[in-house]
């Protein structure tokens, strides 16, 4: 890991282990533009987003905040806040348009530059393979719930690697398959749109297949000690109460939300009360002889996406929801505090929550956190300043519980706070703001905003200023 020295006139209150990687992070369609250049074609994300009323305002993410040409601007903004990594996602349809065939070379000569700007800056390359921008071509022959995509996504894995694996350090196969899977299939709120519990069970069971095939295509053409990751977005769900109604609404929860990965990751089977659960729905009959196995391939790190967390009783939600089946057994109730712009609640204790189960459930598993954030109605003063105030407090919080896990031995590696850059929010188009850089759409002008500073002073520190 590279070492992050203390600055010796500033003491930190809160220090983090020597070599602690420091990052931002951005996804490929929130950020890059460049939708229809140099061979790229369209995926589920630009399909969704140009269909009316699936995004706010009709936002899309032709233009976003133009990374494809800024690339140099944006890396110099990473080497002035000092971060140690960047963690991009690589845009299938921009390497593989149809997501079948060889690579386009144009798509693999940008993230080669990119790597290259890094590298040159002393900034890691932290490549994620799948941010949800699957090729329109794969979802038009099925999508996820087809098992012929996971085998696809397996070839792409080892064409990125053959291109890129000279220049990036570490590599994750999916992030966030949960919301792939349920928000993509179950719930249709991202793309591509779709409202079936039952193609969204075999859409995770699938990505899982995926991650574990794209795993050994990474072995195969990436060098010995090559870091191979899983991102993640485990859900720290509570019972509103201790009955046992409420305990097992939240058992429910947990099985769909983190247990449907955890278990075929790294104990290589599926976990009996899912299935129990979801027999009204499935059968299950797409797991193969030779899946789970597969599934479990070794990995060198579990990253973390943390926001905020999930309280759950006994009763029923409307459909249709994300949860397979266990909407009719559930109730979802607002968390206490303050709240983001999302309307999500502030709650570091949350991450410390899973910091720790993690280090009790998986040990011997290095922990990364690779997105963590908070959106605020950000906006540019007179004097041009952007004052971030809450977000501050937010990171701060975050960063304490880290340490807090850290020293209560959850073997924690590094955080990537999310996002780099405002950009294109998904089904929120521009209306949400989660970067520590803001970014005017109109003149694509970026701007540090003070919670940039912070974290700047906070990577300079080695910790947390007092």
């Amino acid at each position: 890991m590279t070492a992050v020295d203390a600055r010796p006139d500033s003491p930190a209150t809160l220090r983090f282990p020597q070599g602690f990687r420091w990052g931002t992070a951005t996804a490929a369609y929130q950020i890059e533009g460049a939708a229809t250049e140099d061979g790229r074609t369209p995926s589920i994300w630009d399909t969704f987003s140009r269909t009316p009323g699936k995004v706010r305002n009709g936002d899309t993410g032709d233009i976003a905040a133009d990374h494809y040409h800024r690339v140099r601007e944006d890396v110099a903004l990473m080497r002035e806040l000092g971060v140690t990594d960047y963690r991009f996602s690589v845009a299938w349809p921009r390497v593989q348009p149809t997501g079948r065939g060889p690579a386009l070379q144009k798509g693999l000569d940008f993230y080669r530059r990119l790597c290259d700007e890094l590298r040159e800056a002393g900034i890691r390359p932290v490549a994620t393979l799948y941010h949800w921008d699957l090729p329109q071509e794969l979802e038009d022959a099925g999508g996820w719930p087809r098992r012929e995509t996971a085998a696809r996504f397996a070839e792409y894995a080892g064409i990125v690697a053959d291109g890129l694996g000279d220049r990036v350090a570490t590599w994750t196969t999916l992030n966030e398959p949960w919301c792939a899977a349920f928000l993509g299939y179950g719930n249709g709120v991202h793309a591509p749109g779709r409202t079936d519990d039952a193609d969204a069970l075999r859409a995770a069971h699938h990505l899982n297949l995926a991650h574990g095939w794209a795993v050994g295509a990474l072995r195969e053409a990436l060098p010995a000690g090559t870091e191979v990751s899983l991102t993640l977005n485990l859900h720290v769900v509570r019972a509103l109460t201790e009955s046992a109604e409420d305990r097992d609404a939240a058992r429910r929860i947990d099985a769909v939300a983190n247990r449907i990965f955890l278990d075929p990751v790294f104990r290589g089977r599926l976990p009996e009360d899912l299935v129990r659960d979801t027999s009204g729905v499935t059968d299950w009959d797409f797991v193969r002889d030779g899946d789970l196995a597969a599934i479990a391939a070794p990995i060198d790190s579990l990253g973390l996406n943390y926001y905020s967390p999930t309280v759950v009783a006994a009763g029923s939600s409307e459909s249709p929801s994300p949860w397979a089946g266990a909407e009719r057994h559930v109730r979802f109730l607002p968390a206490p505090g303050p709240r983001t712009a999302m309307d999500w609640p502030v709650d570091a204790d949350g991450l410390y929550e899973l910091l720790t189960r993690l280090r009790d459930e998986l040990p011997g598993v290095p922990l990364v956190i690779t997105e963590n954030g908070a959106a605020y109605d950000d906006y540019a003063d007179p004097s041009g300043q952007v004052r971030d105030p809450e977000r501050v407090a937010y990171l701060h919080g975050h960063l304490a519980a880290v340490r807090r896990a850290v020293e209560d031995g959850a073997d924690v590696r590094g955080y990537f706070l999310w996002s780099l850059l405002d950009n294109f929010e998904w089904a929120f188009g521009y209306s949400k703001r989660f970067g520590i850089v803001h970014v005017d759409f109109a003149s694509q002008r970026r701007t540090l905003k003070d919670s940039a500073r912070w974290y700047a002073d906070v990577i300079a520190r080695g910790g947390l200023p007092s």
